[in-house]
């Protein structure tokens, strides 16, 4: 069976703090070869914390 485009494209974003998955987003993995890294706000943490790009 094939995949979506939608879960093909998608990565999950992981928070350094606590470890969870917050986000997932989409990325070209043609264009962008390296790990997608962002400050985005954690609802665990309950403050803005850096979120790096984890496994499927």
């Amino acid at each position: 069976m094939s995949e979506s485009k939608a879960l093909v494209n998608s990565v999950k974003l992981r928070c350094d703090a606590c470890k969870r998955v917050n986000y997932y987003t989409r990325k070209n993995k043609k264009l962008v070869e390296r790990k997608i890294d962002t400050k985005k706000f954690c609802n665990w943490c309950r403050k803005h914390t850096k979120h790096k790009e984890a496994k499927r």
